[in-house]
């Protein structure tokens, strides 16, 4: 009895910051609880503010919001990369614990770096936004959830144009530092809070462009997933996806999913041609997902979007940010074979991302890229006008993953000032306006197409023109000020 009492009192602050973390999913999509994010990153604070084992509660706290956030890779896992059960369970646990250090080091930056609950108050939104930047480039990056997500629908999304989805979650951080520097020093926390509170409303309203009206038509076919690659049911993939497309119109741009076209490309003239066809009657734009092989010797295979116009040979951009472990192993883990078996390793593409169509030129996003803002920041400073993002979420079941996925595609509407059209096999298709907010949308799992217009856009953003560069510049004045501080102090 006396080692249980003695045991709690170490035990219970870890418990309470894993419990706390484990509220976080349910903020995001589709729940959209962000009220618990508030209550969950505000009594962590508190938590830390204590100055006790920061790195411990911070890896912790990730531990829960990482490593159950992540339950439905698991399934993936064992599903499609027919891993055993207790296997795929294990690689969520190490998915989690590896993600769950960025916040620890966050924790533990943000108590060695203050003195006092008014310090730590200010260095703990600055810390917190190194750490999403961090989270979003380390190691190829994984801004799944990023904190800054959850301005949408607030009166602060507009931040997101100006500071991206890494700056703008200093709003959300500094009022939880500013609740836990409440808990010590009341005036200081309200005028802290208010300060916050002021800024998310003085939120900058996003500019609508003012182009000509196109109208879209987003395929949506529902293909399973262990349809998508056997052969005996091409013939029945393909012609749900010619029937959707005929029913579609007329519309000036159609697009179809990723992966849409279940063969290499090069291997069936015969789908060419009817492609092509196809292609004529829209007499517009029709952009399809698809695989081909480089005619290099190489046998590299690349994933990525076909534009189908007048022209007799399409245009063609690759997927960019490649999945790890799904579409290829990295150098630095040769021996580690790919979690989830296709069709050979896809090669990253060099292009510029953008295809230019009748209607539009599209800055094209492949599934897992579009989770992160500099790949869509890079499209429209090469020129895109509209965002196309093509996925295919059917790996994910009916899980959140798929919504957490979607809300992504809204921020990088925000952030960019551009229409997306998103094209997704089981869903979720949308075309989302440059304000955040879904035009036109279907319900998942099911087959059918949206129909809806859209506008080209010129903007050019506050994120667009210059990125990420602030958040090194706030971290190196936070840096320089807090050092005068402590000098001044001493």
């Amino acid at each position: 009895m006396q080692r249980l009492a003695g045991f709690l009192p170490r035990t219970w602050p870890a418990l309470a910051a894993f419990a706390l973390g484990s509220l976080m999913p349910w903020a995001f999509s589709p729940t959209d609880l962000k009220i618990l994010a508030l209550l969950a990153l505000g009594a962590w604070a508190l938590l830390l503010i204590r100055r006790v084992s920061p790195f411990r509660l911070g890896w912790f706290f990730g531990l829960g919001w990482f490593g159950t956030g992540a339950w439905w890779l698991a399934d993936t896992f064992e599903t499609y990369g027919h891993v055993p059960v207790m296997l795929a369970w294990l690689c969520v646990m190490l998915t989690g614990a590896v993600l769950a250090l960025f916040p620890a080091v966050w924790a533990w930056a943000s108590v060695r770096a203050s003195r006092d609950s008014m310090e730590f108050s200010l260095v703990f939104p600055l810390f917190g936004v190194c750490e999403e930047w961090l989270r979003g480039h380390l190691f190829t990056g994984l801004p799944w959830t990023a904190l800054g997500n959850l301005l949408l629908d607030t009166p602060a999304a507009g931040w997101l144009s100006v500071l991206g989805v890494y700056g703008a979650c200093v709003l959300l951080l500094g009022l939880c530092g500013a609740g836990a520097l409440f808990t010590e020093k009341r005036l200081a926390g309200l005028l802290m809070a208010a300060f916050w509170t002021g800024l998310a409303f003085l939120s900058p309203s996003p500019a609508l462009p003012d182009g000509p009206i196109k109208k879209a038509a987003l395929i949506q076919p529902d293909i399973a997933q262990d349809q998508k690659w056997d052969a005996r049911t091409i013939s029945f993939q393909m012609s749900r996806l010619f029937e959707l497309s005929r029913h579609a119109m007329p519309a000036d741009t159609i697009i179809w999913p990723e992966a849409s076209v279940p063969f290499f490309w090069e291997r069936s003239q015969a789908w060419r041609q009817r492609l092509h066809a196809l292609a004529s009657a829209v007499n517009g734009d029709l952009l399809i997902g698809g695989v081909r092989r480089i005619d290099d010797g190489s046998r590299a295979v690349q994933n990525g979007l076909f534009l189908l116009g007048q022209e007799a040979t399409p245009a063609f951009v690759a997927k960019h940010h490649l999945v790890p472990f799904g579409e290829y192993v990295p150098s630095w883990l040769p021996w580690m074979r790919k979690l989830v078996p296709d069709i050979g390793d896809f090669m990253p593409g060099s292009d510029d991302g953008l295809l230019k169509g009748r209607h539009g030129r599209y800055g094209v996003l492949i599934c897992y890229e579009s989770i992160f803002p500099e790949e869509a920041r890079q499209r429209v400073r090469a020129g895109a006008d509209v965002l196309v993002v093509v996925t295919n979420d059917a790996w994910y079941g009916t899980s959140p993953a798929a919504w957490q996925h979607f809300q992504a595609s809204r921020a990088r509407a925000i952030e960019t000032g551009r229409f997306i059209l998103r094209a997704a096999n089981t869903g979720i298709s949308a075309i989302i306006a440059p304000d955040g907010h879904v035009r036109s949308t279907m319900p998942w799992w099911t087959s059918g197409f949206v129909q809806g217009t859209y506008r080209s856009s010129d903007i050019s953003t506050y994120y667009v023109r210059y990125g990420d560069a602030w958040i090194l510049l706030m971290l190196a004045a936070g840096g320089l000020l807090m050092f005068i501080w402590r000098v001044r102090r001493c």
